[in-house]
């Protein structure tokens, strides 16, 4: 059995972590070098590490931040925001990223997580998709969610996975900040629409969220901000709560 796994978010603007409810009213939560060596003694089995403004602003990637945090962690960390072409990809991996997570460039041009699927392997690609509940119908989003893309959350996460993603990172806006708990029925849409993992993200809030959206969701791995950045839990009591409630989770 492939154990699940948990994913500490570090929302990324102007060189600090920050988090806010649906993508709004951000605040800040530290240093996001400091953060990760944090999340890595306490046992988080991946990182994510997004710039939350590079795509809006039009910015390269931060490959500077991404060497600094490559130099603290020794767990695989995923890097997104503004990566359009491959040499941003080959420049964050050559900076000791493990993968990369591409959204909006993806939506512009498909074509692109084919380019990266046979330059570098699936492994290494990640397809984040930001989506928003409106009429009963699950919408993607684009540029850091301001923009309504027309697209099927489902639909996209089929084409994403058919072009050559290796795991999908699914964010519901409409959960997002809120602490109600994840897109349960979303991510089982999802899950059963593709044959690799699927990252739930966006609503956390109480340790059953993370076993609603394993055992109900079907997630592979959840991704949290909130909850870890401010010490309302750590990561080693939610692993053992998990494990109390028969849910396979890496040591």
């Amino acid at each position: 059995m492939v154990k699940k796994r948990l994913i500490p978010c570090l929302d990324v603007r102007d060189g600090r972590t920050v988090k806010g409810i649906r993508f709004e009213g951000l605040r800040d939560a530290g240093d996001p070098v400091e953060l990760a060596a944090r999340y890595v003694r306490e046992g988080a089995d991946e990182l994510v590490l997004l710039d939350i403004t590079a795509t809006y602003q039009r910015r390269q990637p931060l490959a500077a931040l991404v060497e600094e945090v490559a130099r603290a962690v020794d767990i695989p960390f995923t890097v997104g925001g503004g990566i359009s072409r491959v040499a941003d990809v080959e420049a964050l991996l050559l900076g000791g990223a493990d993968k990369v997570s591409i959204n909006s460039a993806a939506l512009a041009r498909p074509e692109l997580i084919d380019e990266l699927a046979r330059r570098f392997g699936s492994q290494c690609v990640v397809v984040a998709i930001d989506a928003r509940q409106a009429g009963g119908k699950w919408g993607v989003m684009t540029r850091a969610g301001s923009e309504p893309t027309g697209l099927e959350a489902v639909a996209w996460a089929r084409e994403a996975a058919d072009r050559g993603a290796g795991e999908i990172l699914l964010t519901s806006m409409t959960h997002d900040g809120t602490r109600e708990g994840f897109a349960l029925e979303l991510t089982a849409a999802v899950g059963g629409a593709v044959t690799v993992p699927v990252i739930a993200s966006g609503g956390a809030g109480a340790a059953e969220h993370f076993r609603d959206v394993f055992e109900d969701g079907g997630a592979d791995a959840a991704l949290a901000a909130t909850l870890f950045h401010f010490n309302e839990t750590s990561i080693p009591a939610l692993k053992a709560y998990l494990r109390a409630q028969s849910v396979a989770i890496r040591p």
